[in-house]
């Protein structure tokens, strides 16, 4: 791959990260309800799920992929049942105006396992990776030095787009520590969760 080829790709990727789907809701409601840390390993899940679609697209998975569509739509539910536990959770605590989620911040491989599992039941990642990037990269001449670029540069411009979610909607959870603010700040976080639980289901690849 050249180096214009890399740009356009790092480019598209930026994009549409950094366009609000259910990846991004759900990381600023986990940020709101649980801290940076349970933010930051809820990323590390969604860019593993990222980097499980780029591998299916290199290596060619993309018709097994449609094959067991049937499979994707599962995970998509069970991801959708998920953020709505989590809602009604965080609805639930945010009545007694005590830390949230505490679990989920002793526990990073919650977090982890939850952006992983809603990453792969996106639609919107399911496109990118097996319909978009195929016309950006010649997916028939990545070398395996372009793999590893490509892994490095899809991790990195992840990162550099959540981050930031993660720690504003940290910082505001840091910042209103009153309890009547955090009753409301938890549930806005909740019905972020819902909204999130509702995109994943209605909305198809």
């Amino acid at each position: 791959m050249t180096l214009t080829g890399f740009l356009t790709y790092a480019l598209a990727l930026g994009v549409a990260a950094a366009v609000p789907g259910p990846g991004v809701v759900a990381l600023v409601a986990r940020a709101l309800s649980s801290g940076f840390g349970a933010a930051m390993a809820f990323s590390a899940g969604l860019i593993l799920g990222d980097l499980t679609y780029l591998a299916a697209a290199i290596f060619g998975l993309s018709l097994i992929a449609e094959a067991f569509g049937a499979v994707f739509a599962v995970i998509r539910y069970g991801a959708a049942l998920y953020l709505a536990y989590l809602a009604f959770r965080l609805w639930r605590a945010a009545g007694t105006a005590v830390r949230i989620a505490g679990e989920a911040r002793d526990r990073p491989l919650t977090s982890f396992v939850a952006g992983l599992t809603i990453t792969l039941g996106n639609p919107k990642t399911i496109v990118f990776y097996l319909a978009i990037l195929p016309t950006l990269v010649d997916l028939r001449r990545v070398t395996a030095a372009d793999v590893v670029a490509l892994i490095l540069i899809t991790a990195a411009i992840l990162l550099a787009v959540m981050t930031p979610y993660a720690a504003l909607a940290a910082r505001a959870r840091e910042t209103l520590r009153r309890p009547a603010v955090r009753v409301r700040l938890n549930r806005g976080a909740a019905a972020i969760m819902a909204g999130a639980a509702v995109w994943t289901v209605l909305r198809r690849a």
